[in-house]
């Protein structure tokens, strides 16, 4: 399973993994879309194995209802790649009322990855991967105005949802480290993606200079999802196909704990 997979880093990984003979179940919120690149999977790959269920990552209800579809159909899920993220530039709210950044790149695979977690460890070894960014390195988690109501910052607010990812990868991995159930996160690079559409066209003229390809930039998502030198590697941060740094904010598991019950509040979990 692979979210935000019609375009960018999940496009390309999803067309690796269809490579490997994998079935793929692909929460899509734009359904043509989701056809154009079932058809493509199948053309550059000869997988029929594809499977598209409707999911708005931006709504909480349709987060629900696609688990629920999921469940009906399989009992287990061998891996579950959280890659979809979102850059807002202007602070937009959710269908839940959450400022958007933090409900779709930190709330939205947290909920998603909880609502599925019985049907990973049912199919252990398994693995869950999240796309992080090396932007989580410019802030730290403000439980204060988590979601900028006070003071908000475009790129503060995207920041923190990938912090957030960096938390609950460390957490979950503690928590599933006894059932066969591997935890990563990554930073894929700056890639030239639909992320940045919304910035402005000097920046992304600039920016574009030195963003490295979708391609280039699912290598590290790839690795993570098919390696088998990472079968016993849990709740790590990569780049470039190695374990990396991160700030010592990241490191610490008393802010991924109280993040996860702030998320659970949030997702009414």
């Amino acid at each position: 399973m692979i979210t935000g997979a019609t375009s960018g880093i999940g496009e390309k990984t999803a067309i690796a993994l269809a490579q490997e003979g994998m079935t793929l179940v692909l929460p899509v919120r734009d359904m043509s879309k989701g056809e154009a690149l079932k058809q493509e999977i199948l053309e550059k790959t000869g997988n029929k194995n594809v499977e598209l269920i409707h999911c708005n990552l931006a709504s909480f209800q349709s987060i629900r209802e696609f688990a629920s579809t999921f469940r009906k159909k399989y009992d287990k899920l061998h891996l579950l790649v959280n890659n979809a993220g979102i850059w807002e530039t202007k602070r937009k709210l959710s269908e839940d009322d959450i400022e958007m950044n933090f409900a779709v790149n930190h709330l939205a695979p947290f909920l998603l990855t909880n609502l599925l977690l019985e049907e990973i460890v049912a199919a252990a070894p398994s693995r869950i991967v999240n796309v992080s960014s090396a932007a989580h390195k410019q802030t730290t988690i403000n439980f204060n105005d988590i979601e900028g109501t006070k003071r908000w910052s475009s790129f503060r607010s995207y920041a923190q949802g990938k912090l957030g990812n960096i938390f609950f990868t460390r957490k979950l991995a503690a928590d599933l480290k006894d059932k066969g159930v591997t935890v990563n996160c990554l930073h894929p690079g700056v890639v030239n993606t639909r992320l940045f559409d919304k910035m402005p066209a000097v920046f992304r003229k600039l920016s574009g200079l030195f963003m490295i390809s979708p391609q280039n930039g699912a290598q590290t998502t790839i690795y993570l999802a098919t390696s088998p030198e990472l079968n016993e590697i849990t709740g790590e941060y990569f780049a470039k196909k190695k374990i990396a740094r991160t700030t010592k904010h990241a490191k610490d598991m008393e802010v991924a704990e109280k993040l996860w019950e702030v998320s659970k509040t949030y997702c009414g979990l």
